[in-house]
């Protein structure tokens, strides 16, 4: 997985009681890492899934917070100037 957890860190997670991917994502950071979750997201909620035996669909997905100010895309491009 990403930013350094591992099946075992989600497992102990779980068992130490967070129950759900909100809670899971923000205690180990799942979805942080340069992925933004797209690889690492499905992997916890099927660890999840497996262990409380509770089907994907009916976990939910994570909350997605966008970025509180709008950033101009620009500042993206290589080489670009002060806005």
């Amino acid at each position: 997985m990403c930013e350094r957890v591992t099946v075992e860190d989600v497992e102990r997670a779980i068992d130490m009681g967070f129950r759900d991917l909100e809670s899971l994502r923000r205690y180990l950071r799942i979805g942080m890492g340069p992925c933004q979750g797209r690889y690492c997201i499905p992997i916890a909620l099927g660890i999840l899934s497996r262990r409380l035996g509770v089907p994907i669909e009916k976990l939910g997905y994570v909350t997605v917070r966008p970025p509180l100010e709008p950033v101009p895309g620009k500042l993206f491009l290589r080489g670009a100037k002060d806005v």
